[in-house]
């Protein structure tokens, strides 16, 4: 029997299937069957499931019986017609589809099953499918509280989850949304899950979706008027807030301090914040400039704050330890910025042996003999470097 090779783009206009018979062996994928029958009716293609001289394509649908399957391998041994798989002509239909009519016949049909099929359908663009979202009633439930909401959060997460094949059953739960979140790079994506209302039953979801550099200005300016004090917080953590919300953060004292430490900074931005220098100092986007205006300050909360901000600069590293304050030096030693020379140093002195366990940036070396003391072993194993060096090198834990 020859393995098919499937003969793409032939008949796949769906103007040439007009007035055309087109054999189906099993059952559509995307589409359902009553879906998929109006789909064909509405082209003018008439589908049979028994083959005649009628028929100008072959299509192997999803869940073909032990006969249909035979029957198929031998209509193409036999090369009387083409073949293609189910995929190929729903990838047509779909693309086919006249968004406002659909979109009109669901608004005036109030055809809930009609609409869920739709939502499911994975062939139909991302366009579409927020556009439906958005007229899909959640009844005032949970993501998963009954079989309809629970079929479309599902069609929702598998669509846009990477990797959903290495965690299938991410798709039925709500951590699957938590996790596009973290995945989402477009804001068209970010923007459809903040807008689904079942997230009234989530803050941690909203909080997530109000921190992401994703967040555009709209969204930003949505969980702004809430007035939620939590999503307030979590918004003042994005470092890609608008102008204009920082306008309005800079009237509240502790939501500024997170602006400071957490926003992506050019120079103005530094300037405007320079009040705040002790949240500024732990802003990851610090520049050297930036890094050394602070520390020109000669102020020792600010100091011990860029002790603590892991983009660092190593002269500055220096200049630090300079000032022989253990706290500073307790931050430093634990920084991943700090170099392994200085850190090798620090190992000399016990009393930076908690600090070093903990830096993911110290030595293999000195952290093997850290784990040998029953003080250190817990942080040493929970040390983030040490375990992707212990995977990489495919070892187990010492013991």
């Amino acid at each position: 029997m020859k393995i098919k090779k499937y003969v793409y783009n032939v008949f796949m206009n769906l103007r040439d299937l007009k007035n055309k018979t087109i054999l189906l062996f099993g059952k559509p994928r995307a589409f359902s069957p009553q879906e998929f029958d109006a789909q064909m009716k509405h082209h003018e293609i008439d589908v049979v499931k028994e083959f005649h001289d009628d028929v100008v394509l072959s299509v192997d649908g999803r869940m073909m019986t032990p006969y249909e399957q035979n029957a198929s391998d031998a209509l193409y041994e036999s090369q009387k017609v083409s073949s293609v798989p189910i995929d190929e002509l729903e990838k047509e239909l779909a693309k086919d589809i006249d968004q406002d009519t659909l979109l009109m016949s669901l608004k005036l049909s109030h055809d809930k099953e009609r609409l869920k099929s739709f939502i499911q359908n994975s062939m139909i663009s991302d366009e579409l499918f927020f556009k439906l979202m958005k007229m899909y009633s959640w009844s005032g439930e949970d993501f998963f509280e009954n079989d309809d909401n629970r079929d479309v959060s599902a069609a929702f997460i598998s669509r846009f989850y990477e990797n959903i094949e290495r965690n299938h059953n991410v798709q039925y739960a709500t951590t699957g949304f938590i996790h596009l979140v973290a995945q989402a790079k477009r804001v068209e994506l970010l923007d459809a899950i903040s807008q689904l209302e079942p997230l009234e039953f989530h803050p941690k979801i909203k909080r997530a979706i109000a921190m992401s550099s994703v967040c555009n200005e709209a969204m930003q300016k949505r969980f702004f008027k809430s007035g939620d004090r939590e999503l307030l917080e979590a918004l003042s953590l994005n470092k890609k807030l608008s102008s204009n919300i920082l306008d309005e953060f800079l009237k509240d004292e502790s939501l500024v301090q997170n602006v400071a430490k957490s926003i992506e900074l050019n120079e103005a931005l530094f300037e405007r914040l320079g009040g705040y220098s002790s949240s500024l100092a732990l802003n990851s986007s610090l520049n050297l400039q930036m890094q050394e205006k602070l520390l020109n300050q000669d102020n020792e909360i600010v100091n011990l704050a860029l002790a603590l901000n892991s983009c660092l600069n190593e002269k500055n590293i220096e200049k630090l330890l300079i000032f022989e304050n253990e706290d500073i030096n307790q931050a430093l030693y634990e920084n991943s910025a700090t170099s392994h020379e200085l850190l090798l140093k620090a190992y000399k002195d016990e009393k930076y042996h908690e600090a070093l366990a903990k830096n993911e940036n110290t030595p293999v070396e000195i952290l093997y003999q850290l784990q040998l003391d029953r003080r250190y072993e817990r942080m040493v194993k929970t040390n983030a470097g040490f375990g992707k060096y212990i995977q990489s090198e495919n070892i187990g834990w010492m013991v």
